[in-house]
């Protein structure tokens, strides 16, 4: 597929360029001292830790989901969402509100005259990527609940099946193709924590390779050894993205008549008890840091200045054209992959996310430097880094659908002659427009709280929202800075709700 091979070419370029540039300013690659292999280390323990913990808890719930429907269904699923999608740092206050010494868990531990644990060192990282990354598990396997043809539910019932059954023929089969993939997503995005480890981390002993490579440019001016960390974070990267593709079993569902998912349930009340249990769980482990950040925010709304709407404004703009790119890179290397049957695509996708936001931003500001002013670029660059960063994220929201289009209507629609354009148009696109919608929403989401390349390139002038939200809180005006927090809470769900409802108008999640 050539869209599939023009995308691929855009993404290798994207990631080797500004690497390249980094390794010939540093003069080279940098050596490695005892605090880089700790970083290392440190680095895949958690993210062994916390990929494991956050697919492990999001199997029950995603399952609960699927099975039980109930008043506001739609909208707790939007509002679950919403934790991966925030701003870092707006999160982080948020679970400081709840389970810092200072906040709601502390103040019921002080009740019993106890200090409670505090949040930061290893488990405080491991807790805040669960929370950041059990959302993005959850919707993802919810993908593959829905990619089951509601035919088979309904045979399931006809023939008698109990949980174990469908368990066993349905749910196993679908979670068996899922969940490598997500896993190394999960550890993948934990691999390059950076804001994380910097606020929770606790101190040398809990640094991350990105960290590092932050530390290397910021206070020991050394590019190489930055260039030197970040290949090894696409090695990393590589290795991991090839297990997955080993241990992916091809999905046997087939297809069926496209019709709209009816929910399967034995009807046990042992069931319902633990899926609502399920449910009512993951609500309050997700939503009370969100109505912490509603609750800090809403006293200063109305005091904000003109210029954090402006920065919004901007926001927005560059998220739309974020969005835009992202889908159309994922959906010509999904297609591809699907039809190449070619485990490289998803190498290729995988490695967007290992490749360090700082180096790619540094990199991009050394390649335009000779030519013109790289603060004129700011917002153009940023959204095609954002871009670039959502990439493993959408591309893995779509390829189970690419996969079951091009298995169930690949050789009809090659005995009818459609192809290329209009093939996509007729076949693919209106049976991937959950995915589509999904990942277009994911990726505005994700461009809206970027405080990334931004950053190196920003304008004092033409400040996005994330950054105002930085320069509040450098300034110390943390009243300010929690409603603009909110703000950027409350346009990064709606620019996430409007594309993925678009995509799911007639799906039930």
């Amino acid at each position: 597929m050539i869209w599939g091979r023009v995308a691929a070419g855009f993404v290798l370029v994207a990631i080797l360029a500004p690497l390249a540039a980094v390794i010939w300013r540093g003069g080279g690659l940098g050596g490695f001292g005892p605090a880089e292999w700790a970083a290392i280390r440190f680095t895949l323990s958690q993210s062994v830790v916390s990929a494991v913990l956050s697919v492990g808890i999001a199997v029950p719930l995603a399952g609960a989901l699927a099975r039980r429907s109930f008043y506001g269904r739609g909208l707790l699923i939007t509002l679950l969402g919403a934790p991966f999608i925030l701003p870092t740092i707006v999160a982080i206050l948020g679970l400081l509100a709840v389970f810092g010494q200072a906040g709601l868990l502390g103040q019921v531990f002080g009740l019993f005259g106890h200090e409670a644990p505090s949040i930061f060192g290893f488990h405080g990282v491991v807790l805040a990527h669960v929370f950041f990354n059990l959302p993005l598990a959850v919707r993802l396997i919810l993908q593959g609940w829905i990619s089951i043809p509601g035919e088979r539910f309904r045979l399931a019932a006809a023939l008698g099946f109990r949980s174990r059954d469908v368990a066993r023929h349905l749910a196993w089969p679908m979670l068996r193709d899922v969940l490598p993939g997500i896993f190394v997503v999960i550890f993948l995005i934990c691999t390059t924590s950076f804001a994380v480890a910097l606020t929770l981390g606790g101190g040398p002993k809990a640094t991350t390779v990105e960290l590092a490579i932050y530390q290397a440019f910021r206070f020991d001016f050394d590019p190489g050894k930055a260039a030197a960390l970040s290949l090894v974070q696409l090695a990393i990267t590589g290795f991991a993205a090839l297990l997955a593709a080993a241990l992916v079993v091809p999905n046997a569902m087939g297809g069926g008549l496209d019709r709209r998912l009816h929910h399967f349930s034995s009807g046990a009340s042992w069931q319902r008890r633990f899926d609502y249990a399920v449910i009512f769980a993951g609500a309050i482990f997700l939503l009370l840091p969100l109505a912490a950040i509603v609750v800090r925010g809403s006293f200063a709304l109305l005091d904000l200045p003109t210029s954090i709407w402006a920065a919004a404004g901007r926001s927005l703009g560059v998220a739309a054209v974020s969005a835009v790119m992202a889908v159309a890179l994922s959906l010509s290397l999904a297609l591809a992959s699907a039809i190449g049957r070619s485990r490289g695509y998803e190498l290729l996708a995988a490695m967007a996310v290992a490749a360090s936001p700082l180096v790619l931003g540094t990199g991009l500001y050394l390649l335009v430097l000779p030519f013109t002013d790289p603060v004129a670029l700011a917002l153009p660059v940023t959204a095609g880094v954002n871009a670039l960063m959502a990439l493993p994220f959408t591309f893995r929201a779509m390829l189970p659908d690419a996969r079951s289009v091009v298995d169930n209507y690949g050789r009809l629609s090659a005995s009818l002659g459609l192809a290329g354009i209009s093939w996509i148009r007729l076949v693919a696109l209106p049976r991937m427009r959950r995915s589509i919608g999904f990942s277009g929403g994911l990726a505005a989401a994700l461009s809206m709280g970027d405080l990334g390349v931004i950053a190196l390139f920003a304008d004092p002038d033409f400040a996005t929202l994330p950054l105002s939200v930085y320069r509040l809180m450098a300034a110390y005006r943390m009243e300010e800075a929690g409603a603009a927090a909110l703000v950027l809470l409350a346009f990064t769900l709606l620019v996430f709700w409007l594309c993925d409802r678009g995509g799911r108008a007639n799906a039930p999640v």
